[in-house]
């Protein structure tokens, strides 16, 4: 592990030479864009300590790096045109990603709206569960709804639900929290769009569909080991419920109705990728005309006003707003050289401990251009290989809790309870369960050729 944390070191530091065509890693611009990244990071991690949102310095760092790039290029009297392109390209990437998030937020506080949610509390608490009995019944729904949709919005959805069930028991909430982010990257990263880096390397022919159901042992025994030790530290105990004077909560009129609109709508994005090869997000848009269709529907049928753009505006823009900046900021970084240099891990240490530290790479930067320079740079590797960066890809981003969509996501809904402090406290917990994972990997792949 030593050995690995100083070669990623010598990466980072830019210790290898770059494959082929232009590399700015090494200029002024490279420099002063990788400190201008370390800062905003710096700032993004500890926005409890400043109190500052997350998506300002995410935003600033973005924007900014591209900035200083276009500078450079007015300077030494370059052809801006590779910048512009790959600028497009990103924003098309950006775009997937923000309408994406936009219409499941949209969809969720609309399921608010409808009383789904305080329904579903209502039908947990009123049954008596113990907090440490409601901990694993979120987990295994996160779990097992994350493949059939995608980990972003299970985390989401139940984020929500646990927020809903207690929002003064800070400790119930943060190990909560942090089990539905293990439990929906695990779930997600052995579905081939559970997780839009296993969805990568399904679309580039890296497995086919049933190959990456190999990889649900160790994802699904890595995230029992997490909520496991997690479960230690959930309070005794049970959510304050009085049925005398708890008015039963019920899902309003039209409710139901928006479930099946929203299950329909990631079904639509998933076959509208597969069989169209369409961006997610397009299903995605289309499922959003559908609600705001039924929503005038509803207007005229039940003369109650149904507002799909009040609703929107509850939509957590500061989330949105992350997801830019930091894309953007990777996408600098990317442009410049410096992602590049991950691979050449590949020719150092080998395949296997190279694709491990994937994980702990993608929790610091970000899972998907990670995995789109491993993909790009197309190491020589067999099937297993490419399972293990696939799940390592998909869990790592557990180990920090703005590592993964999800983990992001619920720092928007949990905000200011659910934070990177408060993650790190039981990041052991994570990390013990992603050795684990990698373990049984090594035993089912390598010493058994289960796969």
């Amino acid at each position: 592990m030593v050995k690995l944390f100083l070669l990623f070191s010598l990466v980072i530091s830019g210790a290898f030479a770059s494959e082929g065509g232009a590399n700015l890693a090494h200029t002024w611009v490279g420099y002063l864009a990788m400190v201008v990244f370390v800062f905003g990071y710096y700032f993004i991690a500890s926005e409890e300590k400043w109190e500052i949102n997350k998506s300002k310095p995410a935003l600033f760092a973005g924007t900014f790096m591209f900035m200083l790039i276009g500078i450079y290029y007015s300077v030494n009297g370059l052809n801006p045109d590779p910048l512009h392109h790959e600028m497009q390209v990103l924003i098309e990437e950006i775009a997937e990603i923000f309408f994406f998030l936009f219409v499941a937020m949209t969809y969720i506080e609309t399921l608010i709206d409808r009383g789904v949610f305080d329904a579903l509390r209502y039908n947990l608490t009123s049954k008596g569960y113990s907090y440490k009995k409601l901990f694993w019944l979120t987990g295994l729904i996160a779990f097992w709804l994350s493949p059939v949709a995608d980990n972003l919005t299970t985390a989401l959805i139940l984020s929500t639900v646990l927020f809903t069930i207690d929002k003064e028991n800070k400790i119930f909430l943060i190990t909560g929290a942090i089990n539905i982010v293990v439990a929906a990257n695990a779930g997600g990263a052995w579905s081939p769009f559970g997780d839009i880096t296993t969805l990568m390397a399904w679309t580039a022919g890296k497995g086919e569909f049933v190959d990456f159901l190999y990889i649900f042992p160790p994802a699904f025994f890595g995230w029992l080991l997490t909520a496991y030790l997690l479960s230690m530290y959930v309070p005794k105990g049970e959510p304050h419920f009085d049925v005398n004077t708890t008015p039963k909560e019920e899902i309003k009129e039209g409710g139901k109705v928006v479930i099946f609109l929203g299950v329909f709508t990631i079904f639509i994005a998933v076959v509208g990728h597969i069989l169209f090869h369409f961006p997610a997000m397009w299903g995605m848009m289309f499922g959003l005309a559908l609600l705001k269709m039924y929503s005038y529907y509803h207007k005229v049928r039940n003369k109650e006003e149904f507002n799909i753009y009040g609703f929107m505006k509850k939509v957590e823009n500061d989330t949105l707003l992350f997801f830019f900046g930091i894309l953007s900021a990777v996408g600098a970084l990317y442009y410049l050289g410096w992602l590049t240099y991950i691979t050449k891990l590949y020719d150092i240490i080998g395949p296997t401990a190279s694709n491990i530290g994937v994980g702990f790479i993608s929790a610091i930067i970000d899972n998907v251009p990670v995995m789109a320079a491993i993909l790009k740079a197309n190491p020589g590797m067999g099937i297993d290989q490419w399972l293990l960066v696939t799940l390592t890809a998909g869990i790592g981003g557990s180990l920090i809790s703005f590592g993964s969509a999800a983990g992001v996501g619920v720092m928007g809904r949990l905000r200011g309870i659910y934070t990177f402090a408060s993650h790190l406290k039981y990041a052991w917990t994570i990390l013990a369960g992603y050795a684990l994972s990698m373990v049984i990997w090594y035993i089912q792949f390598e010493i058994f050729g289960l796969y």
